[in-house]
């Protein structure tokens, strides 16, 4: 066993798929297969469960992917130590939510990329329980999702608290307009986005119990939706303001609790944080 084996090991079960771990890794599945059985034979365990179409982790699988990640920390920490310059390397897996991709992502990577330059981020875009199942099982270092989240294997710290708005075509000059359709439209993400589940709420604390779901996957193409008079939706006032501003729609302050959504960076408490992850966590 080598510290390659290690990070092979992590990529196939970040992939649930020998294939793409290996394009991951840059080698050919046959090495990866090999090095899998090769660590199965020396720890005398069953790592993976393997169908014709992905693998899945078993519980031996579990608990040594917990070690491989604390080894790989731990390298990356002594290397940090012992290198010239006392320069931070390593790479960040950090999730995030499709406005928290549009709207903040681009600012971090400048200022920490600026500040570490040794340390690579990559950023997925998510919604908040797939971001959270994520970190819980390893395939994720850090992720921005909505609060609460109350884990007790996860640390969170606030990041921002953003005001809600609903988004509706210009065409329309007043809000009851359309919601007096017999049907309202609304044009949303994919079950588990926060806004979505929000403006469900929204809508029934306002007595409309009818309506109809537009789903769509992509913060440019909801807009492109709701501009074009296919439905209304609830965003962020801040994606509106900074990034659409220039679009034929309007925008109504949600009042209330409701109108309130705060975002939260979490990791796992239960294992040990590289000074990478140290050095990223210290930005909020």
């Amino acid at each position: 066993m080598n510290s390659n084996d290690l990070r092979i090991y992590e990529a196939v079960a970040e992939h649930s798929n020998f294939t793409k771990a290996a394009e991951a890794m840059f080698t050919v599945q046959s090495n990866v297969t090999s090095r899998i059985k090769s660590l199965e034979e020396e720890f005398d365990a069953v790592f993976f469960k393997r169908t014709s179409r992905s693998v899945e982790l078993t519980d031996q699988g579990r608990k040594f992917l917990a070690y491989c990640r604390s080894v790989r920390l731990l390298t990356e920490d002594i290397k940090n130590e012992v290198s010239p310059g006392g320069t931070i390397t390593g790479n960040l897996r950090i999730g995030c939510l499709e406005t928290t991709m549009a709207l903040k992502v681009p600012g971090i990577i400048n200022r920490f990329t600026d500040a570490y330059p040794g340390i690579s981020l990559n950023f997925t875009a998510d919604n908040s329980p797939n971001l959270i199942s994520g970190v819980m099982g390893q395939k994720l270092d850090a992720a921005f999702v909505v609060a609460p989240v109350i884990i007790p294997e996860l640390d969170s710290h606030p990041v921002s608290e953003e005001k809600l708005v609903i988004v509706t075509s210009r065409a329309y000059t007043l809000l009851r307009d359309f919601l007096a359709k017999d049907v309202v439209k609304i044009v949303v993400f994919d079950q588990g986005c926060s806004y979505r589940a929000r403006l469900e709420v929204w809508l029934k604390a306002n007595g409309i119990l009818n309506y109809q779901f537009t789903i769509i996957n992509t913060l440019e193409g909801m807009i492109n939706f709701v501009e074009a008079g296919i439905g209304i939706t609830l965003l962020p006032q801040e994606v509106i303001s900074k990034l659409y501003y220039n679009r034929s729609i309007s925008t109504y302050p949600v009042k209330g609790d409701l109108g309130t959504l705060n975002t939260v960076i979490v990791s796992r408490n239960d294992m040990p944080k590289s000074f990478a992850m140290q050095a990223f966590l210290e930005m909020f």
